[in-house]
């Protein structure tokens, strides 16, 4: 599965007419694809949203088919294969899903550029609403110190631009995470591509700099890149309280190392589970996890459903009101049941519910049962939001950080012309008793955001307010 965190890029049709300092390095670009290819991704990918996206009904639909005739045209006249697929991914933005979207072929990926500006590199990330300058190439940190702000691009208020040529090609459930993304690609593009940027840095200064993409040699970077997380990441802190970072669900080993730390981990007062980092993998991971750490014998994970595409009843709903489904149609044989679902499978909204099996097992097991806390932020996606779901009924585990990535469900994948590809969310889950957590996120008991400032001086306000909370609570007992 692709990594949840994409680069974008300008649109090239949008920037030649209205950034003429951002065209240098379209003409390196591919031209590969065929006025029928172009038509045929287009309707491939437009058709296989009408027949599987599970959130059709959340649409607008009418705009939905609305803009597709519009690309039908607009495609066939985009100069490469580039802005070809930035108009595909401007139509999958329409979905505002997590778990839809549309990838460059290789071809183009390779080209892409998002740091390096040949005498700067400069990352950003996204501190309420603001485009911040996190690090930069360790020998320009004085003339860029990290705080700084962007607050111009090519003359254009940076949340403008971002309104206007970043986040409208940006696939996310969430708003929040539209805006990280939009951030930390805001100045991306390819060799030769060149901005205009207007910094205001920590003491107030504003300066205007040009900064054209290229290869930066120089690695080093201030501050430098944290040491790359493990799997799992274990060690105590004070009060006996466990600290356990479990980073991803991709990896099964998880399961393994994390046995391998239960006996140790009998002797915590209490326990910390850091899943901030965690873009999720497989839930039976998380199942293998958290059934240690509970007296039940039960979890309850997420319900989910996907839509039905039955065509004898989208026939017969053609011909129905909504006023038929209240008795049936009698005069055409057909029950209130089936003349519900017939209404329904004609505008798009037959589901059918996944059998709902809660995960059961052995009382038996190995358990490690006290106060614990799970840490979420953004980047909790998934699986990992999952594991929140099945540990939302445990009176003795808390969230606290920031809300969760909020998506998650069964991705149908499929090929587009050219060699990219498109991805398109089949299955919708939900809490057990129905609550929506993907748009909205799992919300943390206690929320706590990390400032700038917390960064810079490498202070983990999250992690700070878990162990005061535990504190509290051993001193209780």
């Amino acid at each position: 599965m692709r990594s949840f965190v994409n680069t974008f890029i300008f649109s090239f049709v949008l920037a030649k007419a209205l950034i003429p300092n951002l065209c240098k390095a379209q003409a390196v670009l591919p031209n590969t694809l065929s006025v029928e290819d172009k038509i045929y991704g287009l309707s491939k990918f437009w058709q296989e949203v009408n027949y599987n996206f599970v959130y059709l009904n959340k649409i607008d639909q009418a705009a939905w088919d609305s803009t597709y005739r519009t690309l039908i045209k607009s495609v066939q006249e985009t100069p490469n294969d580039y802005a070809y697929y930035r108009e595909l991914q401007r139509f999958c933005s329409m979905l505002n899903d997590g778990h839809t979207d549309v990838y460059f072929p290789d071809s183009i990926s390779a080209l892409q550029m998002t740091t390096m500006f040949g005498a700067y590199r400069l990352f950003l990330e996204n501190v309420d609403g603001k485009a911040i300058v996190f690090r930069v190439n360790a020998s320009k940190k004085d003339e860029v110190p990290p705080g700084s702000e962007v607050i111009q691009i090519n003359g254009m208020a940076t949340n403008q631009f971002i309104s206007k040529y970043v986040a409208p090609y940006i696939s996310s459930s969430t708003d929040y995470i539209r805006q990280d993304r939009s951030v930390r690609s805001l100045l991306a593009g390819f060799e030769g591509d060149t901005y205009e940027v207007t910094f205001r840095k920590p003491d107030g200064a504003v300066f205007t700099q040009t900064l054209t993409h290229s290869r930066t040699q120089e690695e080093a970077v201030y501050p430098a890149f944290d040491a790359p997380k493990e799997l799992l990441d274990f060690r105590w802190e004070q009060n006996d309280i466990a600290y356990l970072a479990l980073n991803s669900f991709e990896d099964g080993q998880i399961v393994q190392a994390f046995k391998e730390k239960l006996d140790e981990l009998r002797k915590a007062k209490g326990i910390i589970i850091d899943l901030r980092y965690n873009g999720g993998g497989s839930g039976s991971n998380a199942k293998a996890i958290l059934m240690h750490l509970t007296n039940d014998t039960v979890l309850y994970g997420s319900k989910s459903r996907t839509r039905m595409n039955i065509s004898m009843f989208k026939a017969w709903g053609s011909f129905l009101q909504a006023q038929d489904t209240v008795n049936g149609k009698a005069e055409w044989g057909m029950s209130k049941e089936r003349t519900t679902e017939s209404y329904l499978a004609f505008h798009n909204e037959l589901y059918r519910d996944s059998p709902y099996e809660p995960t059961r097992f052995q009382q038996e097991e190995i358990r490690v049962v006290v106060p614990t806390i799970l840490l979420t932020g953004h980047q909790t996606a998934s699986a990992a939001e999952d594991m929140l779901i099945m540990a939302d009924n445990q009176k003795h585990m808390i969230r606290i950080g920031e809300k969760t990535f909020g998506s998650t469900g069964q991705p149908f994948h499929f090929a587009l012309p050219g060699g990219g590809e498109a991805r398109i969310c089949t299955k919708q889950d939900t809490y057990p008793d129905g609550r929506e957590f993907v748009g909205v996120g799992i919300i943390p008991h206690i929320e706590v955001k990390t400032t700038f400032d917390d960064y810079m001086q490498n202070k983990d306000v999250v992690l700070q307010r878990a162990l005061a909370y535990l504190g509290e609570k051993i001193n209780q007992r």
